[in-house]
């Protein structure tokens, strides 16, 4: 945490659309000319790919929920940048400090003196102000934000918030108010023409199956980016991204690969394991009383579907042993262990337990039929599991579950959806189980998982779509959740928010709303030839995922050429 005395500065610390032609052109050799002399201020584009799919459509709107990759880090950035990677203090950005009351009930922010927009306006203190009161923050806790003075920001909360610390200073984007004031719905606003960021970089072109980002000359700090251009490509999936890696026509991706070795034998690739924060899970729409409807509303067929999962299997035969298993109560393993209630369990089991499955469900009034799937009221155990086509980890993953399942007794159905359709799914609540993943905390504490994904406030009734930064995509409603992070929220002190951390642990243990499986073993790919600056195992000085927003963008603008 910051002080809560005096300001303290925190030192920086698909198809593929087209032809072979076109991704000749794509290339990070293409259209280039870096010399013979090694000029390492200018250099090849950059050439990304973040998992988005042809054909792409322009949206950079950071309230989006289909907002394209690129949009969040390196044109729009937060107060300060945490690193998911480290225990280790926050980035100062655009804020260059900041003071807690003792009391926790208001925040002060030091702006960075100097910050232009990239349409040359300056960011001031009514654009701090609006990002945190305008309808696409999900901010109930904000009573207020007002001027101290020209480069100082109050946010005056309605409670104790010390808590909300991430959330507050590293996970909302500040945005021009002379752009986004103007608007009527800051959500389906697409923001396709010249997005007006901060950030290191900034939008140049846009097709269907590429876009490309160029260095903001007006960014405020004079050391980044280190770089010119680079272009994100849409791509069908996890294969034909792997091609262009292997033909040199790809410099930066994290992906599940089988063979790693395969493409870093040559040196050109450097590579690169890291545990994502992230959880791996389930997510079933689990409330009857938010209008989720099928038989995954019972808690008991969670239950018992969540031990008829061998996870060992999975990762060792979809993620080649990658993956790290997950907490049931939704702390990462190890580093969040003190916040782990007596009693609840600190890494989920590896093995299924069928037999455990099966009691649940018998139990609970369900009766095995002829072909061995359980049923109650004439109601099957049966329900849909959808992943993204093209995400072969995941579809592998449910493959194997479907089978898993089936000895438990349990109808798991495997279908596949285009990455729009998921997203949709997941906004809307229409769907009864999807192959999915949590955001995780970049600090060791799990209140804001806890917050984003099992509070009320945080979701909306099905058919309805979620307000951004909603991520309660389970429905569930929890009133007795719902108070304890409430309790959470208004402490610093250890001992009364482990307490309310128990209650959390308790309700989610009963109640199943996620199943959890893994923290993904994230795999990233990039060019060490063309490219210097990439995060390592001695110096992870951010999450090196090319699809995590922030790390990605802060990652791109610390790399300069060879």
């Amino acid at each position: 945490m910051f002080s809560t005395k005096r300001w303290k500065s925190i030192l920086p610390a698909m198809l593929l659309a087209g032809s072979m032609a076109l991704l000749g052109a794509c290339s990070s050799d293409a259209g280039n000319d870096k010399g013979s002399g090694g000029d390492k201020t200018d250099g090849p584009a950059l050439v990304v790919f973040s998992g988005s799919q042809t054909p792409l459509v322009n949206n950079f709107n950071p309230y989006s929920p289909t907002l394209l990759p690129g949009t969040l880090g390196s044109i729009y950035e937060p107060l300060f940048y945490y690193n998911k990677a480290a225990d280790s203090e926050p980035v100062p950005l655009l804020a260059e400090s900041v003071e807690w009351a003792e009391d926790g009930m208001y925040l002060d922010i030091k702006m960075r003196e100097g910050v232009k927009w990239n349409d040359g306006k300056p960011l001031t203190a009514d654009d701090v102000i609006f990002s945190f009161t305008n309808e696409g923050v999900q901010t109930d806790y904000v009573e207020k934000a007002e001027k101290v003075d020209e480069s100082t920001v109050r946010l005056v909360f309605n409670t104790p918030s010390y808590t909300n610390e991430y959330s507050l200073l590293g996970a909302t984007y500040i945005v021009p108010k002379h752009v986004f004031g103007e608007l009527d719905d800051l959500v389906t606003f697409a923001n396709d023409d010249k997005p007006v960021g901060t950030g290191p970089f900034m939008l140049e072109t846009f097709t269907d199956a590429s876009y490309t980002v160029k260095k903001n000359p007006e960014y405020w700090d004079p050391e980044r980016p280190g770089i010119n251009t680079i272009q994100y490509l849409g791509i069908d999936g996890n294969s034909s991204a792997e091609s262009l890696l292997k033909s040199g026509q790809l410099d930066y991706t994290t992906m599940f690969i089988p063979d790693p070795n395969s493409l870093t034998a040559n040196d050109r690739l450097g590579y690169l394991l890291s545990s994502s924060p992230n959880m791996i899970a389930i997510i079933p729409c689990a409330s009857e009383q938010m209008g989720c409807t099928g038989i995954q509303t019972g808690k008991d067929v969670r239950k018992a579907f969540t031990k008829a999962i061998d996870r060992k299997e999975v990762n060792e035969k979809a993620y080649y042993g990658t993956a790290s298993l997950a907490s049931s109560t939704f702390t990462k393993p190890e580093r969040d262990e003190k916040w782990v209630a007596d009693g609840m369990e600190k890494v989920l089991p590896e093995a299924a337990d069928v037999a455990g499955a099966k009691k649940i469900l018998e139990d609970a009034g369900y009766v095995a039929g002829s072909d061995g799937i359980y049923a109650k009221d004439g109601e099957r155990v049966s329900f849909d599991l959808v992943s993204v086509e093209g995400w072969s980890d995941a579809n592998a993953a449910v493959d194997l579950i479907v089978a898993q399942a089936k000895e438990a007794g349990i109808e798991v159905k495997a279908d596949t959806v285009t990455l729009d359709q998921y997203t949709e799914m997941r906004q809307t609540g229409k769907f009864q189980m999807v192959y999915s993943a949590l955001t995780g905390t970049p600090i060791a504490d799990p209140y804001t998982m806890y917050r984003n994904n099992f509070t009320t406030s945080f979701t909306t009734p099905v058919g309805t779509s979620l307000e951004p930064n909603q991520t309660n995509f389970a429905r569930y409603s929890n009133e007795k959740l719902d108070k304890a992070v409430a309790d959470a929220a208004q402490t610093n002190e250890d001992g009364p928010k482990a307490a309310a951390y128990a209650v959390i642990q308790e309700q989610i243990a009963e109640d199943m709303p996620y199943i959890p499986m893994f923290h993904g073993g994230s795999q990233t790919f990039f060019n060490q030839a063309d490219f210097d600056g990439w995060p390592t195992e001695d110096d992870l000085y951010a999450f090196p995922a090319s699809w995590d927003g922030i790390s990605a963008g802060y990652v791109l603008s610390k790399l300069t050429y060879r």
